[in-house]
């Protein structure tokens, strides 16, 4: 059976590290690659006798194919702080890496189960969410996109039908907070890029995501968490355009937006 490395980055992840690093005990190494916490994230990791290092923040990209250089093992899993590994899951994986190379893929997506405030979310175009986190690290690696990174796959590629337990999102708050975090990496990323923002772009770009995912994508069948998960995720379209419109302005990239 091939070994395997669970990598983790973090940044004061108390609240999840310990539910996450629980599910991924089995496994032969946990890298733990943090970003500077303050709180019990750090001890919490050390008590599961987790491999921990440190660096700088530079993107999510960059800073998960770090933790991928640390590990000892050719197969890779990477897994957010704030997920979880089923059962079902883990045994797949076991399977996987049991598997004669022959049968095996090169990299493999694993479907996610979102929770959001008081309910797992069924529809709103979550349901498709499947991104490569299981991977032979000589086939595949993430890119070094600040955000919205996703892994390069230079092979094959299969898919799981157990899931990872996705809680993104266990309050408003909380969603609130990423919001801001996460426009402002996407601001400054395709500020980076020499990109152009609008306020224009802004209000369409917002409108559409609230159609979408509440309608063409069945987020109504979801409930009243439906509804709010689409108006908040149109506020982070709009929010994060409007952000790089305004570092535009910033960087001298763009003028003033003339609709405004």
């Amino acid at each position: 059976m091939e070994k395997l490395s669970v990598v983790i980055i973090t940044k004061n992840e108390e609240k999840n590290i310990e539910r996450c690093i629980t599910s991924v005990e089995w496994a032969d190494e946990i890298i733990v690659l943090d970003t500077g916490s303050t709180d019990a994230t750090l001890a919490i990791c050390a008590k599961h006798r987790c491999r921990i290092e440190r660096t700088e923040w530079s993107g999510f990209g960059p800073a998960k194919q770090k933790a991928v250089s640390f590990a000892s093992h050719t197969w890779i899993l990477s897994i957010d702080a704030d997920e979880e590994i089923c059962t079902v899951l883990r045994d797949e994986i076991r399977s996987v890496l049991a598997d004669e190379a022959v049968n095996r893929k090169d990299a493999y997506r694993l479907k996610r189960q979102s929770w959001y405030i008081n309910r797992w979310i069924r529809h709103s175009g979550w349901n498709k969410d499947a991104p490569v986190r299981l991977f032979n690290r000589n086939k595949a690696g993430f890119n070094g996109k600040l955000i919205h990174e996703s892994v390069n796959v230079h092979g094959t590629i299969g898919k799981t039908t157990g899931v990872v337990y996705h809680y993104s999102y266990p309050d408003l708050i909380t969603h609130l907070h990423k919001i801001s975090f996460f426009s402002g990496l996407i601001a400054d990323q395709r500020t980076g890029e020499g990109k152009q923002g609008s306020i224009s772009n802004a209000i369409l770009h917002g409108c559409m995501k609230f159609f979408k995912m509440f309608f063409l994508q069945a987020g109504f069948l979801d409930g009243k968490t439906g509804f709010i998960l689409a108006i908040n995720s149109a506020f982070s379209v709009y929010f994060k355009h409007l952000m790089h419109w305004e570092r535009s302005l910033q960087h001298g990239i763009s003028h003033a937006d003339p609709s405004a």
